[in-house]
């Protein structure tokens, strides 16, 4: 039998797409990305408890995630499809929806900008909280708007553009085998004592999977930049190239840079955690004022979202001419 159902799938791929921007992703405990974030708190702590602590033990971590979700959807979906192809379809969609995550993404730095609007700097605060780990009492209205841009813009790689690539490269099983990196990287992939070693695995892979899809945002930042009204694409495309490496990683940069250049703003400034000033970099345009005005953060909304429709449509495309 041919299991053509593994395969990227048109049809599946944007319908995962629109109820992504219909609905966005409902906070539940059986969500896939949660199980399998438990799934690696466990597997953890036995580990350690074994002693595998180290470069090792993270590799072994790796293997036994992708072995359970990517093995594991791809056996649940082969029996499916031997049993009702609708079936099988219907749980294609249903994980290929659940790794996509534009919508949460917008949802939560329009909750910034809506406690802007009101003045609300409390509010502000808390909404741009469940975003970044820096200090907020530290942060006015502007600072709030500020990093609501750089997490949208640096989170539309990682969180939309790399799943859309990899379903492309390798179908369900490649979108899954994305997310079991992804989220290696933001549970274990620090450079503290603790994880230094021990998250080396997943932090290296997430770098080299999103070493292209950053690139690609870059681009797809810079197209709309010239055609999009109080947008640069010249500076999007300059900045990007040139300010990337500000940021720390290979990828981050690119896509946070480009929105910076791109919207005509400069972003970061002082950002403090734990007490301590980590930052007094600007990212941008030297002679472009600071952003936090009422316009920037819609502007960079509209940006990231007309670059992700975009990298959708292409995914759909290159899907269809897989099939």
């Amino acid at each position: 039998m041919e299991v053509d159902i593994l395969r990227p799938q048109a049809a599946l791929l944007a319908g995962a797409v629109l109820i992504d921007f219909l609905i966005g992703d409902p906070v539940y405990s059986a969500h896939p990305i949660r199980l399998s974030g438990r799934t690696l708190s466990w597997l953890e702590s036995l580990l350690r408890k074994l002693g595998a602590d180290g470069y090792g033990g993270g590799i072994v971590l790796f293997f036994l995630l992708t072995v359970i979700w990517v093995g594991g959807t791809t056996a649940w979906l082969v029996e499916l499809q031997k049993w009702n192809h609708y079936a099988a379809s219907f749980f294609h969609l249903f994980m290929a929806y659940s790794c996509l995550a534009l919508h949460d993404l917008v949802r939560h730095a329009w909750a910034v900008e809506a406690a802007g609007r009101r003045g609300d700097l409390s509010g502000a605060r808390t909404s741009i909280s469940k975003l970044v780990g820096r200090d907020t009492d530290r942060m006015d209205i502007a600072a709030c708007r500020r990093a609501a841009i750089e997490s949208l813009s640096e989170n539309l790689t990682d969180g939309f553009v790399s799943p859309l690539c990899w379903y492309v490269v390798a179908g369900l099983p490649g979108l899954v085998l994305f997310k079991v990196v992804s989220t290696m990287d933001s549970m274990v992939g620090y450079k503290t004592p603790q994880y230094l070693k021990f998250g080396w695995c997943g932090a290296r892979l997430d770098d080299l999977m999103n070493f292209v899809p950053a690139r690609i945002t870059w681009l797809l930042l810079t197209l709309f930049s010239f055609i999009m009204p109080g947008c640069s694409g010249r500076k999007a495309f300059s900045v990007g190239w040139q300010q990337h490496t500000i940021l720390p990683g290979p990828n981050s940069g690119w896509s946070e840079a480009a929105t910076a250049g791109g919207i005509q703003r400069r972003l970061l400034g002082p950002i403090w955690a734990k007490g301590s000033l980590v930052t007094d970099v600007w990212l941008g345009d030297p002679f472009d004022p600071p952003a936090g005005s009422g316009s920037d953060l819609p502007r960079a909304v509209i940006l990231n979202v007309a670059a992700g429709i975009l990298a959708a449509a292409f995914a759909v495309l290159l899907a269809s001419r897989r099939i």
